[in-house]
């Protein structure tokens, strides 16, 4: 059988979870996102990024119009319970004729950072992409040396790929750029244990896990 492409490219529509709310990328949310850029320890995330943290509400509110306006398509990551925003991912390489999209521009700031609302939101772009879009390929990519971003593609069920060498220079340094990728026969299995994972069942009142996700 002939494989077939992907039904579109993501709208900039809202991906509700249990824990995080994706809502498409909006001046509204500089505010809270120049906040957790600014926590201790925030402005570091933004090491391995394209870009570097933002240094005021009005320098965010300019990149969210610039992105906007460009060809990559990015959501705010919206904590449920507090209705703030905690971080932001983009929808990049989007390829419907090849039925191939990445994950990118991923920023999940410090209050997020591995809980059940990372987890979530990587989890909705994919079942997004795989079981409403028909995407066969689901990316991520970063720099060879940022190793907590590949020691992420391996937990969330990435087969890492191979490395392209000098693949850009990013920030004044030559890139290394590691490729991790999960196609549509292995997503089944892997919805089925985030899914499990996620569940409220699986953590106890503090909000600390009973058991690990387990993609391999």
């Amino acid at each position: 059988m002939s494989p077939k492409p992907a039904k579109s490219a993501p709208e900039r529509i809202v991906l509700e979870g249990q824990y995080v709310r994706l809502e498409p990328f909006d001046r509204r949310h500089a505010a809270d996102l120049f906040a957790v850029s600014t926590m201790d320890g925030g402005a570091e995330r933004y090491r391995w990024l394209f870009s570097d943290a933002p240094t005021s509400i009005a320098a965010m509110e300019a990149r969210i119009e610039e992105t906007n306006a460009g060809i990559d398509r990015y959501v705010a990551i919206v904590d449920r319970k507090s209705g703030k925003a905690l971080g932001q991912q983009g929808w990049m390489r989007i390829r419907p004729e090849h039925g191939s999209i990445e994950i990118g521009g991923v920023y999940w700031g410090l209050p997020m950072a591995r809980t059940q609302m990372a987890t979530e939101a990587l989890y909705l772009f994919a079942r997004h992409a795989f079981d409403d879009l028909g995407y066969r390929r689901f990316e991520w990519k970063c720099n060879d040396r940022n190793e907590p971003s590949k020691a992420a593609a391996t937990r969330f069920g990435f087969k890492h790929e191979g490395v392209f060498r000098q693949d850009m220079i990013l920030k004044g340094e030559s890139r290394d750029t590691a490729w991790f990728s999960i196609v549509d026969g292995e997503w089944p299995a892997l919805r089925a244990e985030y899914e499990r994972w996620l569940s409220p069942d699986n953590f106890d009142d503090l909000g600390q896990q009973k058991t690990r996700l387990t993609t391999r």
